[in-house]
């Protein structure tokens, strides 16, 4: 039998493996160089002005919402269809979240459903919007800051699927994921299943110096070593500040990534772009075997800027594919379970039927191997036996 087939998986390099042994070897293993040449050399990848590296995406998604200000009352809008930290970042913070369903084509929050609910409440209701790049497609920002500009919300874009991604704006320039021109800020994942890995590990990035400002203090507990941002003058010795001296200037967290972390992160970024070009080849080849069978798999809407983190079918009796494949070595995965009908989002009175497009694609929908190292020989297997079980 072909040996195991993940539905995603990381892509480690000889050139990897060497940059992080040099590091090993340095004076530095957590927060030293590595981590600002991680950071601008991201800036530059995505075209964002400022970026923060954080110890995983949802410790990005939690500070980046509390540099928006999200708080108890706080009310903000995120879609069903993603993992649950897109909206348990609000809630960390005390604030409450809301769904719009998904489009139907693109599985992505649904803008005209989006601006009935902010029109069917009064101006102030909501304060924030976090769309989700989902599987890889970049949101179009311009089209929702349209919509937010209206009703004066902020946008935290997700953008954890979807490095190098980019929508086209209506002047025909593209649009990178988390270039911040649209977004107030934006959170990108580094999970070995993602595009760019560094164990574990995330990134903020903003146009918006008062944000950045922000999210680098919050990773660090709250601590600011800036001597121009010092308010105890009482703790000054002969009339200065120590060398030594920090102030702890609000709650914050140990959210900081290590050097080993930010050196894999920096080597992973710089052969992103052919890993990229390496999922497209494969996205053509499943559009290709699958077109024949169009009636009984729908594959993933996709244009140019897709990143392709993941490649979703949709199917009907998915559960019996997804055995039949995990019975022959291939482990697909299901992305997602709709947010408001996880147990603890239950609880707070969502049910089955609130969001009716959300809930049909969750019961077709099934990821099936994408990542740069699927050998054609891999991808034909997974190819066949999908083939075969719908011709059953």
């Amino acid at each position: 039998m072909m040996e195991a087939i993940p539905y995603g998986k990381q892509n480690i390099i000889d050139a990897d493996i060497q940059n992080v042994v040099e590091v090993l070897k340095s004076k530095f293993l957590t927060q030293g160089p590595k981590i600002d040449e991680f950071e601008n050399k991201f800036s530059e990848y995505v075209g964002c002005k400022y970026s923060t590296a954080v110890a995983n995406g949802t410790a990005g998604l939690h500070v980046a919402a509390m540099a928006l200000g999200v708080k108890p009352g706080t009310k903000v809008i995120t879609t069903p269809i993603t993992f649950c930290a897109s909206a348990n970042c609000i809630l960390y913070c005390g604030g409450e979240v809301d769904f719009v369903d998904i489009d139907f084509k693109t599985y992505t929050i649904d803008l005209n459903k989006l601006e009935d609910l902010l029109k069917s409440k009064p101006a102030g209701y909501y304060q924030g919007v976090v769309p989700v790049d989902f599987a890889g497609l970049a949101v179009n920002l311009e089209e929702l800051k349209k919509i937010t500009d209206k009703y004066n919300l902020w946008i935290l874009e997700d953008a954890c699927h979807s490095p190098a991604a980019y929508f086209i704006d209506s002047k025909g320039q593209k649009q990178f994921a988390g270039n911040g021109k649209f977004a107030d800020v934006s959170v990108f994942s580094f999970h070995p299943v993602k595009h760019i890995t560094s164990g574990e590990g995330g990134m903020i990035t903003t146009n918006n110096p008062d944000i950045d400002k922000k999210a680098k203090q919050l990773r660090t507990h709250g601590i600011t070593k800036i001597k121009n941002d010092f308010v105890c003058d009482d703790m000054k010795e002969n009339g200065e500040y120590g060398g030594w001296y920090y102030e702890m200037q609000e709650l914050g967290y140990n959210y900081r990534l290590t050097d080993i972390q930010a050196v894999l992160g920096m080597s992973q970024l710089s052969h992103s772009l052919e890993s990229l070009k390496k999922r497209k080849e494969l996205v053509k080849r499943y559009d290709e075997a699958f077109k024949p069978y169009a009636d009984k798999i729908k594959t993933p809407y996709h244009d140019d800027g897709h990143a392709f983190h993941l490649y979703v079918i949709q199917v009907e009796k998915r559960k019996e594919l997804y055995d039949y494949l995990v019975s022959n070595n291939i482990y697909p995965q299901v992305h997602y379970a709709p947010v408001h009908l996880l147990p603890y989002y239950r609880n707070f009175g969502w049910k089955k039927g609130d969001f009716p497009i959300a809930e049909s694609y969750y019961s077709k929908c099934l990821s099936i191997p994408m990542y740069p190292t699927l050998t054609n020989e891999q991808q034909n297997y997974v190819i066949e036996k999908i083939i075969k079980f719908i011709n059953k």
